[in-house]
């Protein structure tokens, strides 16, 4: 079965379909199995101009971890560069992770830009049974 978000109705708001927990932003496992995981985050970037200082480039992060623990082994991840201020870009996170039944998913954003960002509306999770 496969389960995906609907449109948010504002910036920054996530609606869930069945199976996704609406105020946790978790997906949990009905069974336990192997699931394909798919995340794509619509992120703007606004970082203040500071005169004279070009931008270093941070990074960020989009990791889907299993029980809200991101260990190395047990994620899946991607980092991305912030190369210019004020731009809208996509970030992609798929693969694919074993859950026991009960177990739940969902999608962690590590900015270590510290800087302001926007999730867009358009942006979804979803996850499907791939076999036990």
């Amino acid at each position: 079965s496969s389960h995906s978000l609907s449109q948010p109705e504002r910036e920054g708001m996530f609606h869930r379909g069945p199976g996704l927990n609406l105020t946790s932003g978790q997906y949990t496992a009905p069974i336990a199995g192997y699931y394909a995981f798919t995340t794509t985050l619509h992120v703007v970037h606004r970082e203040p101009r500071r005169k004279g200082q070009g931008c270093r480039g941070s990074r960020l992060r989009v990791l889907i971890c299993v029980q809200s623990r991101c260990r190395h082994n047990s994620n899946l991840e991607t980092v991305s560069r912030l190369e210019s201020s004020g731009d809208l870009f996509t970030i992609s996170v798929t693969g694919t992770l074993y859950l026991q039944a009960g177990q739940y998913a969902s999608v962690f954003v590590d900015n270590t830009a510290g800087s302001p960002l926007t999730v867009q509306s358009g942006s979804d999770f979803s996850a499907i049974l791939l076999g036990v």
